[in-house]
């Protein structure tokens, strides 16, 4: 009985396909890294860099999640515009640290997650790509039968 919950718990746990993949568990702890540090703003702060920074940061893991109920080549689409994100959040971070809202330690932080993430998207890109151009069909959609197992692609899970 014990393990009947268990299993059905890890496949409720897996039913979405980006809660396999790593880099989607990366941009989580990233997003509550910015949380952490957008806490040391200043509440005046006018620019709006604080939600900016916030609402980048989630931008990464909600495109990572929306691309991953498309199919190959959307998804690919997807990851670009996650890597443009991850871009944006290096900008927003580098001047929050010019305006001296974030130390010199939690931008070389936030810059070497940033850097991890983009390798691993590309990663997943570069492997999305590869399996496209095996496959006969690319329109290969993530609930077709004969890819709905994800935990047992090593490929996918890798990222």
């Amino acid at each position: 009985m014990e393990d009947q919950i268990e299993n059905q718990v890890e496949k409720a746990y897996t039913f979405f396909r980006f809660e396999d993949l790593r880099i989607y568990h990366k941009s989580i702890e990233y997003i509550e890294m910015v949380y952490d540090n957008t806490e040391l703003f200043p509440d005046n702060e006018a620019d709006g860099l604080k939600s900016k920074l916030i609402e980048t940061s989630q931008s990464i893991t909600l495109k990572i999640a929306e691309g991953s109920s498309r199919n190959k080549t959307q998804f690919i689409h997807f990851l670009k515009l996650a890597k443009s994100s991850v871009r944006e959040c290096l900008i927003y971070t580098t001047l929050a640290k010019n305006r001296q809202y974030i130390s010199q330690i939690a931008e070389e932080e936030s810059r070497n997650i940033l850097i991890e993430m983009t390798k691993m998207i590309g990663a997943l890109i570069s492997s999305l790509q590869k399996s496209l151009t095996r496959e006969p069909n690319h329109n290969n959609y993530p609930n077709n039968s004969s890819n709905n197992n994800h935990s047992k692609n090593s490929d996918y899970n890798e990222y």
